[in-house]
């Protein structure tokens, strides 16, 4: 399983897939004064979660983001965890992980825990939402796994609204592990109520132009666009050299 991927700065015709000038400095942001204490552990992730949360336009770093992928058969939630873990190992800040993706949740697998109740059942409760937040083994870094959707589930876009809204008041920083952005309808609203998306694009697997029609959906939604990953990126020739060119 591959580990390299890219935080491209834009998913646009002929740029679709550009890669970053260079890695970013770390940086302070203005919301919460995060500043990256020691060297990356992996360092494809912190310098995605560098993108992110220190940009290089002050005063819209987001602190909300959704992690997407084109079809169901891709890796964002483990990207989405992985992300979380390097931010809360580089900062001070308090980080939720929340898994939004009721269809195929795999944020509780990949950081090796149990999903007994969730956002499904903060949903509909009236419970403080950090009542179903399981802290995690990293200091400062909690978790709102799926729960069980009942039949009959529905939740109205203002109790979205309204939960997503007391996350962003409980924690510095949320990152939501969100379902497809071509199969699930959720992905959009999830999208409006985050400050924006990271959509994950499987290198060899989705096609240019259906990356394309992703970004025009995210568009049409009014979702804003943080960047792409390129996942499970091959070399055709030795990574060293590669990099050398």
């Amino acid at each position: 399983m591959s580990k390299h991927f890219e935080l491209l700065k834009r998913v646009a015709n002929a740029d679709l897939f550009r890669l970053p000038d260079e890695s970013a400095p770390p940086m302070r942001t203005a919301a919460t004064g995060l500043v990256f204490k020691k060297p990356p552990t992996d360092a494809e992730i912190t310098k995605l979660v560098q993108r992110l949360f220190s940009p290089a336009d002050k005063g819209d770093e987001p602190r909300m983001v959704s992690f997407s992928g084109i079809t169901r058969e891709d890796r964002s939630s483990w990207i989405c965890a992985r992300a979380g873990e390097a931010l809360v190992e580089q900062s001070d800040a308090s980080i939720c992980l929340v898994e939004a993706n009721f269809f195929s949740p795999q944020l509780h697998v990949h950081l090796s825990t149990a999903n007994p109740i969730g956002l499904a059942e903060a949903l509909t409760a009236k419970a403080p939402i950090r009542n179903f937040a399981m802290p995690l083994a990293s200091e400062n870094l909690y978790l709102i796994p799926s729960g069980s959707v009942k039949p009959g589930f529905c939740v109205s876009v203002e109790r979205y609204r309204e939960r997503f809204a007391e996350l962003r008041e409980a924690f510095d920083y949320v990152l939501i592990s969100a379902p497809p952005i071509r199969c699930e309808v959720e992905a959009g609203l999830i999208g409006r109520l985050a400050d924006g998306v990271v959509l994950v694009v499987e290198a060899n697997h989705n096609r240019r132009d259906t990356v394309r029609r992703a970004k025009e959906q995210m568009e049409s939604a009014q979702v804003r666009l943080l960047g792409a990953v390129l996942d499970q990126r091959t070399f055709p020739i030795p990574e060293g050299l590669y990099r050398r060119l």
